[in-house]
């Protein structure tokens, strides 16, 4: 089972655990350093792209070739649903 649990690393290295962690044998960890405080940013190219695809998107066409995964997805709603109620 995948676990993940907060910790904070010291200057030296040090990895002490927030909370309390059970094990029945030694584990492997992989430890993912974080920033103090997160920059989020969003690439220029990323908000530059957005009005140009939301032009391609908007289109009927566009529906019309993404339909057939609409019609999947609600049939396979309906599938999910008879089962609960034990109707399949």
């Amino acid at each position: 089972m995948i676990q993940s649990v907060e910790a904070i690393i010291d200057p030296e290295g040090n990895v002490h655990l927030l909370e309390s962690v059970k094990l029945s044998t030694s584990k492997k960890a992989i430890v993912t350093i974080l920033e103090d405080n997160p920059i989020i940013s969003i690439s220029e190219t990323a908000l530059l792209s957005e009005a140009s695809l939301a032009e391609d998107w908007l289109r009927p066409e566009e529906d019309e070739a993404w339909s057939h995964l609409q019609l999947a997805q609600f049939q396979s709603w309906r599938i999910e649903t008879r089962k609960i109620a034990g109707n399949y």
